[in-house]
């Protein structure tokens, strides 16, 4: 990469269990945005790692270690998008690049900063050979898309990768929402930022760990977070129900009044039935109204904690800027 680029970058990494690779992978990392960024900073957010990838990434930061790193390890393994806004929120960069370094290709990130620094808001890479994961994940997958879609307009796989770059203008718009970690993958698509996105391809160094189970889960909590219309749905069938049943006794009395030969209880029994399932259905409308409502509002904690968190001993931004403070104090050399 021979581009240079005049803002300051933040590029975040999220890792977890690479401490064999974790040198030789920051080390090249360091290297291609030196050589892209005047001024830039690399956001390691380690998700609960169980090998010594913590202990490496110490050292990395010590005396003689990795300039412009800064690290952030999780207490325990949480979704890949929170961790991502672990590092994304303490960036302090005017771009945000946040990519997977053994399943993306940072040489496209230029490319990415071009479109970035001329107005666009987010820029999505996408890549065309993703590693091919298991029949199973693919079919949960296709059928989240496909819902999310339908809710929102928005398909999550095509249209919002989690390889992007953002303007600090769209993390600071997600920072004022009550749970931002939730809403991070898909907000800046859903918020009406100029975006665009960018196809490439690129054999991805591992295959991602990609649990059945934990991407369901992972799923549902976005499409619940991104959209009312599930719990709305709810709250529409209640309508009905109380106003099917609330017809329906109104039928009943229209039978006991006009018609002689009922059955004896009939018309007891329909009323009592209609009038409980009324009840139900009125009941779920409010507590459904309710849950919505407080959807809105509620605010259940940091869905993170950051254990531990230490800097390189050098910051080659503030040195230059010390150069600068030094020169401009000392003045223009004086004439003889």
């Amino acid at each position: 990469m021979t581009a240079s680029v005049s803002a300051f970058i933040s590029v975040v990494y999220v890792m977890r269990n690479h401490g064999a690779d974790m040198a030789s992978l920051l080390t090249e990392t360091v290297a291609s945005l030196g050589a892209l960024a005047t001024d830039y900073e690399l956001v390691v957010v380690d998700n609960g790692s169980t090998d010594e990838s913590v202990a490496r990434l110490r050292e990395l930061t010590r005396e003689g270690g990795l300039p412009n790193l800064q690290v952030y390890a999780l207490t325990q393994t949480v979704a890949w998008e929170t961790a991502a806004w672990a590092g994304i929120e303490s960036a302090l960069g005017d771009f945000i690049a946040v990519l997977d370094p053994l399943t993306d290709d940072i040489s496209v990130l230029p490319k990415l900063l071009e479109a970035a620094v001329t107005g666009t808001d987010v820029v999505f890479a996408n890549n065309q050979a993703r590693p091919r994961l298991g029949l199973a994940y693919r079919l949960a997958n296709a059928v989240f898309n496909r819902a999310f879609r339908w809710l929102n307009g928005v398909d999550p796989g095509a249209e919002a990768p989690p390889y992007r770059v953002m303007s600090k203008k769209v993390v600071n718009y997600i920072l004022q929402h009550p749970r931002p970690a939730a809403i991070y993958r898909l907000l800046p698509v859903t918020a009406g930022f100029t975006r665009t996105n960018v196809t490439y391809r690129y054999e991805p160094k591992t295959a991602p760990e990609k649990k059945l189970g934990q991407s369901i889960d992972r799923g549902m909590r976005l499409l619940v977070s991104s959209t009312r219309l599930p719990m709305r749905l709810v709250t529409m069938l209640s309508t009905f129900g109380a106003l099917a049943n609330l017809f329906y006794s109104f039928y009943v009395l229209a039978i006991a009044i006009f018609k002689t030969d009922v059955e004896p209880g009939w018309v007891s029994l329909s009323l009592q039935q209609s009038g409980m399932f009324l009840l139900i259905s009125l009941v779920l409308l409010v507590l459904g109204e309710y849950i919505l409502h407080m959807a809105t509002l509620s605010n259940e904690g940091p869905s993170f904690h950051v254990a531990q968190e230490f800097t390189s001993a050098r910051l080659e931004r503030l040195e230059r800027v010390n150069v600068e403070r030094a020169a401009s104090l000392v003045g223009p050399p004086k004439r003889a």
